[in-house]
């Protein structure tokens, strides 16, 4: 879910590039301008992180292992999965780029290519999704419209603090992950990674009391789960986040 950071904006970006050391420069120079970045190495792999974890954005090469990167494409776009995809291609017939144009590409860079370009075009592309995107984030029964700057679970409306709101939009933009309390304090409330992470803690708190639908201590943690020693994570029945051995990859706290 696209969010905003210091110097501008940031996602969640998946580089799908076979060539190890392509793909790790990539994932270097993407994390620098600000983005968290995953980067897996087939056509497989990448189908099953997208479903896991859907990304903002796709950085896909088209000449993968096990499955081809226009198969990753028209799978993708099948399964109705809305992230943005940006080609890399090396094939340089027009054909090519038209047919990835057609199966629901973003856009399409060829090889070779400058990595400036390349992360104008990721600005482009981010620009543009955020521009569309739904201003109502759900999980579950729980509604938060960041345009009215509401909140309901089912039909009750939840008065929440500005703290408590940007809170509960950044645990609903990384719903399914685990957030660390530093993450919470630098990025949802833009406060200094030292600025004493007790107060998420107390806030959290906050939050779960007003969030919950029933009674007793262990109704608090039915949607804001703790992660012990690394943060929390916005999980619950709606939706459980799918695990490493069940085939996909996970995010990790620090």
């Amino acid at each position: 879910m696209v969010r905003r950071v210091p110097g501008g904006l940031a996602m969640r970006v998946l580089v799908v590039e076979d060539d190890a050391a392509l793909g790790a420069f990539l994932k270097s120079g993407l994390e620098m301008e600000g983005h968290q970045v995953d980067w897996v190495g087939d056509g497989d792999a990448a189908l099953l992180f997208a479903a896991a974890q859907r990304p903002d954005l796709m950085v896909l090469d088209l000449g993968l292992p096990r499955r081809d990167g226009l198969e990753v494409l028209e799978e993708l776009r099948a399964l109705h999965n809305d992230a943005a995809v940006l080609v890399l291609t090396g094939r340089n017939e027009l054909e090519t780029r038209v047919q990835c144009l057609n199966l629901g590409a973003d856009d399409c860079l060829l090889k070779p290519f400058s990595f400036s370009e390349l992360k104008a075009r990721c600005k482009a592309l981010l620009r543009r999704r955020e521009q569309f995107a739904d201003p109502v984030l759900r999980h579950g029964d729980l509604q938060l419209n960041r345009v009215e700057r509401r909140v309901t679970r089912g039909a009750r409306v939840i008065e929440l603090t500005a703290k408590e709101f940007s809170l509960l939009a950044f645990l609903l933009q990384h719903r399914g992950e685990c957030v660390s309390r530093a993450q919470l304090l630098t990025d949802a409330w833009q406060m200094p990674a030292d600025g004493g992470t007790n107060v998420v803690d107390v806030y959290i708190n906050y939050l779960r009391k007003k969030l919950a639908s029933g009674d007793g201590e262990e109704a608090l943690e039915e949607l804001i789960e703790t992660v012990r020693g690394s943060g929390y994570r916005l999980g619950g029945a709606a939706a459980r986040p799918v695990s490493v051995e069940e085939g996909a990859a996970s995010s990790v706290c620090a």
